[in-house]
């Protein structure tokens, strides 16, 4: 074990920084010794004579492993001068002046005491990975420290942050440890085409085995572990093969830890807790699998699931650097050196569902974001939908206030939704059996691969307390201080949690065995040997995120009777007035839903005028506004205003191209529908008074005046402009225009019309947007290949002294004559 590190160096410029500024920010790389080396130092120091010093960690894993170290480095067990606090396990003592905790833990004593009585330094270690409990745990520190503890230190460590930010947040200085580090070189590895990627992973790692130490395998989650590992097995893998996440307990985690120091070849299955939150000795070859598990809130499914993503480079970064730290190592990737990764991992309050932070901030008197001290301020739009289920659940008033059911749902260490649950189930006597379903969706998967019924987990824990004792112990502290007898669950449970989780509700797609239509939410699927195949209504708790199809992980059945009950509470009568395409026409129905599931449908007999329009513009939204009867004048119509709008922005023309007449119907087509109810009723519609009527009179006077329909010619004949393509045109007969210098602007000259000079066959001869000059320069050209193909029309050498006409020149001599 090395007995110096290289974040020594830092302590003594650390502690001055904290000494003078009360706040500092460490930044060194992982395996620095940061986690380990900085609170032992301080708790030796001043700091450690004042209080307790915090120290938070984003993971259990990691508060118990590095408190444990700690501890055995000062020859104590742990408990005693150093200890840790987790939601689910502590260890410390009247002796304990330094506690490690999860970062969730600060966020708890912060609202039942905002002093933090008897702590005199506050540490985040990896804030690097910005979860979202260490930035509410930093805005609330930072507003706690201002309002009642100028005294309390706070000192903040990260491997890999752009500390710019955080440095101008806090108004603190940055000490850097540069680490000690050996060269690492970098391969890449990009899976094959039509190869599952975690058989090519064990192909790479087989390649690797006879020149490496310990290898470190990063995988995002234990199911691709089992898959790494049964692929290895399979090829005969030499070298004994481990795994290490953050669901093992801490035995036999540090056991692994310990098979890393001993054994000269070692391979360890890992996921991101190895990336930072535990150190492996012995590591000379890194396999990355560019893959990491993380919370996303699923708002299809009113809930955070952890998703498989690509990972940022400051997290391949901090993987590769596991290789270097005992002497040069390799790190081999499996992606294109040409593929793109974020230069650093979105922060969790970025992309998680919010329901807990604002319930917690409820609790510190915020009701709105702004108010906060933020790194990264929390999105508006997830704000608001985090509000709105609370407020819907009952949580919140609508100031945004807690109300008494809010103060007991914040009081709970789950999910707020989960916490609903526990209330609704104390209230139904169903308190014990409702605790162990919220401790069993809490925690990965207890029975994983063995089907998604929920009830198969409850006989679980009843069958086998003792493999289950960890679950079993966390239901039973979410049941603390209750001591009402529950009923059986296999009766009331079901009902219960469709009750509280109404629009979860999922029904069998008709003609389908396994695929299913949530209340709220997108189509799902059960796998095909599942025991709930064919079972009509389903209470769905998880599934694998996939934003389209995605598959049924955890589910309730339910049976008509409590589908029949959630109804009478949550259900309701709607009347839907629609469009029927096959038909064409408008048609009405009443039906009883729940959230998007049709339960019960009737045909209106009868329809008002009102959804008759209704309904009649949905039809036109469906089919386009060609449906209308459109005639050549009234879209001549709408490409005049268009074109003078763009001329005068400001004059407040309205929108009348084909998107602007749709997103107004109800404005200027909808009092001209009375009485219609089909395509065939449209045939009768006035269109043109529809359309008029979104211009006022002066607006119609200048439309006429600025865009006029026609031009009168020298002729004497009127000629329909077209506005409708890229140029204003006129077209007429080269002849009929003889004598005419220049036709007359529009738009009060903002725009000028483009003449098409045609044959007297009506053919195009020339065209040209300025006439003087076409008579001037262009018009012998035309004369000369025109005229021996049209002899009996006239072709003068001088057209600005020629009669204009538009017959032959015999014609026009007997025209003349009479």
């Amino acid at each position: 074990m090395a007995t110096d590190f290289p974040v020594d160096q830092a302590i003594n410029p650390l502690l001055q920084a904290l000494k003078a500024h009360g706040r500092a920010i460490l930044e060194a790389p992982p395996g620095a010794g940061k986690s380990t080396r900085v609170p032992l130092a301080l708790l030796d120091s001043e700091w450690g004579q004042r209080g307790k010093i915090l120290m938070l960690e984003p993971r259990r894993v990691a508060a118990r492993s590095v408190a444990t170290f700690m501890a055995s480095q000062r020859g104590e067990a742990v408990g005693q001068s150093v200890g840790y606090r987790t939601r689910t396990d502590t260890r410390v003592s009247a002796r304990t002046h330094l506690e490690v905790a999860t970062e969730g833990v600060l966020t708890r004593m912060l609202l039942n005491d905002p002093e933090l009585p008897g702590v005199s330094l506050v540490i985040f270690d990896e804030f690097h990975e910005r979860s979202l409990n260490a930035d509410l745990g930093l805005a609330l520190i930072l507003e706690a420290s201002e309002a009642f503890r100028p005294d309390l230190g706070l000192l903040v460590m990260s491997a890999t942050l752009d500390c710019g930010p955080l440095e101008t947040l806090l108004q603190a200085p940055v000490v850097r440890s540069e680490g000690q580090s050996y060269p690492v070189s970098v391969a890449y590895a990009p899976v094959p085409a039509r190869q599952d990627w975690r058989n090519h992973c064990a192909e790479q790692v087989m390649s690797l085995i006879g020149d490496a130490g310990v290898m470190l395998v990063f995988l995002p989650g234990q199911s691709d572990m089992r898959r790494v590992a049964s692929q290895l097995n399979q090829r005969s893998c030499p070298v004994p093969v481990v795994t290490l996440h953050g669901g093992l307990s801490l035995d036999k985690q540090q056991r692994v830890i310990a098979l890393a120091a001993s054994e000269p070849h070692l391979i360890v299955l890992t996921t991101n807790v190895a990336e930072t939150s535990l150190t492996i000795e012995g590591v000379t070859h890194v396999v990355d699998s560019g893959f990491a598990r993380e919370p996303v809130y699923d708002a299809a499914r009113h809930r955070t699931r952890l998703v498989t993503r690509r990972i940022s480079e400051a997290n391949a970064r901090q993987r590769s650097g596991r290789a270097g730290r005992l002497g040069p190592g390799h790190s081999l990737r499996l992606w294109g050196e040409a593929d793109v990764l974020a230069r650093y991992q979105l922060p969790e309050i970025q992309r998680v569902g919010l329901d807990r932070l604002v319930l917690d901030l409820a609790r510190w008197g915020c009701h709105e974001p702004q108010q906060m001290p933020w790194l990264d301020a929390p999105p508006q739009a997830a704000w608001d939908s985090a509000v709105e289920r609370l407020q819907r659940g009952g949580a919140l008033d609508d100031s945004g206030s807690l109300t008494a059911r809010g103060e007991a749902i914040a009081r709970l260490p789950v999910d707020p939704a989960l916490a609903l649950l526990l209330i609704a189930a104390k209230e139904a006597g169903l308190a014990e059996p409702a605790a162990r379903l919220v401790a069993v969706l809490s925690e990965r998967d207890i029975l994983a691969g063995e089907g998604v019924d929920l009830r198969r987990r409850l006989e679980a824990l009843e069958n086998h307390p003792q493999r289950f004792a960890t679950v079993l112990a966390e239901a039973k502290r979410l049941n603390a201080g209750n001591d009402q007898a529950s009923q059986g669950w296999r009766d009331g449970m079901g009902g219960l949690l469709a009750s509280v989780f109404a629009l979860q509700i999922s029904r069998r797609r008709s003609g389908s065995r396994g695929r299913y239509q949530m209340a709220d939410g997108p189509g799902l699927f059960l796998h095909d040997n599942d025991s709930l195949q064919g079972t009509e209504w389903l209470l769905v708790m998880d599934t694998d995120g996939q934003p389209r199809d995605a598959r049924i992980r955890l589910a309730w059945p339910l049976t008509d009777e409590e589908i029949e009950s959630v109804l009478e509470q949550h259900g309701r009568w709607r009347e839907h007035i629609g469009w029927d395409t096959e038909k064409q026409r408008v048609t009405g129905r009443r039906e009883r839903v729940l959230g998007n599931l049709v339960l019960q449908s009737q045909t209106l007999a009868s329809l008002d005028s009102e959804q008759q329009i209704a309904g009649l513009l949905a039809g036109i939204r469906s089919l386009g506004l060609a449906v209308l009867p459109w005639e050549a004048h009234w879209r001549q119509w709408q490409a005049r205003i268009q074109r003078l709008s763009a001329i005068q922005p400001d004059a407040g023309w309205p929108d009348v191209s084909d998107a602007g007449l749709m997103a107004s119907l109800e404005e200027w087509l909808a009092p001209y529908l009375a009485g219609m109810r089909s395509v065939a009723d449209l045939k009768k519609l006035p269109l043109g008074a529809a359309l008029s009527s979104l211009l006022s009179v002066d607006q119609q006077r200048h439309l006429k005046q600025w865009m006029p329909e026609t031009v009168t010619i020298p002729t004497g004949r009127s000629v329909r402009l077209d506005y409708t393509g890229e140029h204003v045109v006129l077209a007429a007969k080269l002849q009929e225009l003889f004598g005419l210098q220049a036709l007359p602007p529009l738009a009060d000259g903002a725009l000028a019309i483009t003449v098409h000079l045609l044959t007297p066959a009506g053919r195009p001869a020339a065209i040209t947007d300025n006439l003087a000059r076409f008579w001037a320069e262009n018009y012998a050209a035309v004369r000369k290949d025109l005229r021996g193909r049209y002899p009996k029309h006239p072709w003068p050498e001088d057209p600005l002294q020629a009669i204009p006409t538009a017959v032959t020149k015999k014609r026009q001599a007997r025209n003349d004559a009479s």
